[in-house]
């Protein structure tokens, strides 16, 4: 514990070199985190700025408002408009990198509108095991990761929200719905509500970590492709998903929103799964 309150004290020392700035809030636990830490070492000289995008569920962007308002955070929401990043609809394997380009560029300007000097985001060591090309785009536009700087995993993230009493130290991880559809396959509107719909059923069901992953399948003698649902959850849930009652409720609300099939994947929930793909 010492070590990680050492961690602390040094997130609060690089957070306080830059004397003014603002957090790119998702509402996550990495971000939550950070936009506490910063309101206690910086003061008024932080404030809040939420992109609102149909890549993340209305309910996150929900809880940044009463997260701000509860708190007495100044908020500045924008559009990110995605779809309208050249190149995203396509969705190919940097995708994120011009997805996080063009977000932190509006973010930039509108922390440099409000007199402020830096932008800081929530990322942490743990994001570098995985692909990740957003970061290069950080780097590139002179973002500062101060939770990576200071050494932080998720783990201890969680441990100190906790103990902060912040009710998101237990908040599941989540990424950008499009995060769900594999590489090369076309980002659509009708995708990204399937998916958004179906995460909404798995937790108004009780589990707890999920993904719902969209594939397209082409069959012989269907004039469209079929659409298929791959259900991430945590080993320790598969039990939950496969009674019957359970599992016969899922299939028939999943099959009301589109999908053709639905099937579970027997490895279970894992990070950046989609990225899989890319080592073969």
């Amino acid at each position: 514990m010492d070590r990680l309150h050492t961690k602390l004290e040094d997130l609060k020392e690089i957070i306080r070199s830059y004397e003014s700035g603002s957090v790119a809030f998702s509402g996550g636990v990495d971000s939550t985190f950070l936009l506490k830490v910063a309101r206690e070492v910086l003061g008024d000289r932080v404030i809040a700025v939420t992109a609102t995008s149909g890549l993340f569920p209305m309910r996150e962007t929900d809880e940044t408002v009463d997260y701000c308002k509860v708190n007495g955070i100044p908020q500045i929401m924008f559009p990110a408009e995605e779809m309208k990043i050249e190149g995203f609809k396509e969705n190919p394997v940097d995708r994120c990198y011009h997805c996080k380009r063009s977000l932190f560029t509006k973010i930039k300007s509108i922390t440099a509108e409000q007199g402020l000097a830096v932008v800081m985001e929530g990322s942490n060591v743990d994001d570098d095991d995985d692909y990740r090309p957003g970061c290069r785009a950080i780097l590139e536009l002179g973002i500062q990761s101060p939770l990576k700087e200071a050494g932080l995993t998720k783990a201890e993230i969680r441990e100190l929200s906790k103990e902060m009493g912040l009710s998101t130290w237990s908040k599941p991880s989540f990424a950008c719905l499009a995060s769900r559809i594999p590489y090369g396959e076309e980002i659509t509107q009708e995708k990204l509500f399937m998916i958004e719909r179906g995460e909404e059923i798995l937790s108004d069901m009780g589990f707890h970590q999920y993904r719902v992953r969209i594939h397209m399948q082409g069959l012989s003698g269907q004039s469209a492709p079929a659409k298929i649902a791959r259900i991430e959850i945590t080993p320790e849930e598969f039990s939950h998903l496969i009674r019957e009652d359970i599992r016969t409720i899922i299939d028939e609300e999943f099959r009301k929103i589109g999908f053709q099939y639905v099937t579970m994947d027997l490895t279970g929930y894992r990070m950046g799964s989609m990225n899989e793909m890319l080592d073969q």
